[in-house]
């Protein structure tokens, strides 16, 4: 019982759990193309978006870098926007 008791005073010392990251604001106006989530990619060839866009498939390799400016749709297997996001 006694070596029970510095491991519990051990536990109490162990650092809290890193806090979730503050949520992202629409720096890019990913919340204005929701609409074409569940479309065909096709249907980005009609909307007129100035400004850094990048389209990532599955497989594809993208960059780490974040830029605030640009907008990412995110494309299915199935060749549909799943996502759209900032970054």
């Amino acid at each position: 019982m006694k070596r029970l008791i510095p491991l519990v005073l051990c536990a109490a010392c162990a650092a809290p759990p890193p806090a979730l990251p503050p949520e992202q604001e629409d720096t890019c106006g990913a919340t204005q193309r929701a609409a074409l989530i569940g479309q065909d990619a096709t249907a980005l060839e009609k909307v007129l978006i100035l400004g850094m866009v990048r389209v990532i498939r599955p497989d594809d390799m993208v960059t780490m870098d974040y830029r605030r400016e640009r907008i990412n749709f995110l494309i299915g297997r199935d060749e549909k926007i799943i996502a759209i996001n900032c970054g």
